[in-house]
């Protein structure tokens, strides 16, 4: 029996949908992914739908306001936050609805606690990342909140076995300190890789699979392994061959691969074993068998598919499910 939740050979989504209709989204994902499905996300929606405004609607006790500037924290909950948290109740009311019955793994995404330190800023205006106080507290309330998310989710939906992803985009950034400040005319101090994993470590559910994706070039393998994630979500396109003894480390630590091989807006996709062929090379390229690689390795698009169209969106995640069968049918001839 795999270490893994979900079955050999699966394929699942990053997270966003294109347009604004969210019981048809949820309708896609269980249909083409039936193995893997994910809560979808809608940010045409606009405020409160965004990936920040989304996840802020979580925290426990940092209630949040759109400024010009972006997100900010404020003293009292008002319209802003008021609508994210209406976007993400009819999210699981919908969920629970096309999902009644089912059973297996079901992968929701929350933003990560440096990207929202970067994005988010504090009442006076700086970003949260510029105070290690508040990126304490920041994580903290975050961890509270995402515990109460998945209580909701598990109770929705009980035969799930849930997969937690936090969205990490701006790490890199963080970490190499190259998040402009709030003002725009200067940079926020590098954070320390072993802070960046342990702040990573607070947010991490034990009582769930986790996984982090980053859709920006540099992938903290070393960070991400320090945190104690199951899981690195990355964009096969961006991965370049310097980083490949970092991700074989990963690999041989147990550690899921979710490779982005279908691009995340409209174009024309080439057949299956094209669209699998960079992850069985990588695989081989590393000394790794392939008996392994289709439980291990998980076939997604390169980010979201909020920029696709609703068709390319369903042919996508499709076209992701049908390649991954060819990492467990015969990887070898690929």
């Amino acid at each position: 029996m795999s270490e893994f939740p979900w079955s050999a050979a699966s394929a699942t989504g990053v997270g966003s949908h294109p347009g604004d209709d969210h019981v048809e989204s949820l309708r896609v994902v269980f249909g083409e992914l039936p193995d893997l499905p994910y809560l979808p996300e809608l940010p045409d929606r606009g405020v409160g739908a965004d990936m920040i405004g989304r996840t802020a609607s979580l925290l426990v006790e940092l209630p949040v306001t759109v400024q010009p500037s972006g997100w900010r924290f404020t003293d009292r909950p008002g319209r802003d936050l008021r609508r994210a948290v209406s976007h993400l109740t009819r999210d699981l009311d919908a969920l629970e609805e096309v999902a009644q019955g089912y059973e297996g793994p079901l992968k929701i995404q929350v933003c990560g606690p440096w990207t929202l330190a970067a994005s988010i800023e504090l009442r006076h205006g700086d970003k949260t990342l510029a105070d290690p106080g508040a990126v304490r507290d920041l994580t903290d309330s975050l961890a509270e909140g995402l515990a109460a998310h998945m209580a909701d989710v598990r109770a929705r939906v009980p035969g799930a076995r849930l997969i937690v992803q936090l969205d990490e985009p701006g790490l890199p950034g963080v970490l190499a300190g190259t998040v402009p400040t709030a003002s725009g005319f200067g940079r926020l101090a590098a954070v320390e890789a072993p802070v960046a994993a342990e702040r990573l470590r607070a947010v991490l559910p034990a009582d769930a699979f986790t996984i982090v994706h980053c859709c920006a070039p540099g992938v903290p393998y070393g960070v991400l392994r320090e945190a104690g994630v199951n899981g690195v979500s990355l964009d096969m396109g961006l991965l370049r061959r310097r980083e490949e003894d970092a991700v074989g480390e990963a690999i041989e630590a147990g550690i899921a691969l979710f490779l982005g091989v279908v691009p995340g807006t409209d174009t024309r996709l080439p057949d299956i074993g094209v669209v699998a062929k960079p992850a069985v090379e990588l695989w081989r390229r590393l000394g790794f068998g392939p008996a392994r690689l289709a439980e291990q390795v998980v076939l997604t698009p390169s980010c979201g598919l909020a920029g696709a169209s609703p068709a390319y969106a369903r042919t996508a995640l499709a076209r992701c499910r049908e390649a991954a069968r060819v990492l467990r049918e015969d990887p070898g001839d690929e």
